[in-house]
């Protein structure tokens, strides 16, 4: 079972490979070629230093403090979206991701929101049978902004959301 914690300043190599890797395997075909231009390698590096704060990781409970070694994957949130959900390759179907979802549902909670949301491309299947299962609803089809080095890149995406908070 995983160990979830803040990301660390020391998680950033191991967060950008997993999530290049992570980002090309749901992506690669399913957006538009200049998104996929606008993703080398470095870029994510780049992002997941700035994003340190905005970040949980999975660990292995065997988490020795080694730099990054034990990150299994990660959650950013950026207000009431989750931002970004990735679980290294060999992680996979391991029970990592539910765990991150759920603790990004309650650091989006937390903040004051009562929905949260996501964007998932079309042809990323895997991805929305895994957000359906944890009871996200498909609203439909938005225009999403992804960020590129000249401004946005619209990329059509379904938008999940999730009631994260009870009616008060």
């Amino acid at each position: 079972m995983p160990v979830l914690r803040p990301a660390r300043a020391t998680d950033v190599a191991r967060i950008a490979a997993i999530w290049h890797a992570g980002w090309h395997d749901a992506h690669d075909g399913n957006v538009p070629d200049e998104l996929t231009a606008a993703r080398p390698r470095e870029s994510f590096d780049e992002r997941a230093a700035q994003r340190v704060a905005d970040t949980i990781v999975a660990v292995t409970d065997a988490d020795t403090g080694a730099p990054g070694a034990a990150v299994m994957g990660f959650v950013m949130v950026a207000g009431g979206e989750v931002d970004q959900v990735y679980v290294a390759a060999e992680h996979r179907g391991a029970g990592v991701a539910a765990p991150l979802l759920a603790a990004a549902e309650r650091r989006i909670a937390e903040s004051g929101h009562r929905t949260a949301w996501l964007a998932v491309v079309p042809g990323n299947e895997r991805a929305r049978r895994f957000y359906e299962r944890q009871g996200w609803r498909d609203e439909g089809w938005f225009e999403h902004d992804a960020p590129g080095p000249d401004g946005p890149i619209r990329v059509p995406c379904h938008r999940y959301v999730k009631d994260v908070r009870r009616n008060s």
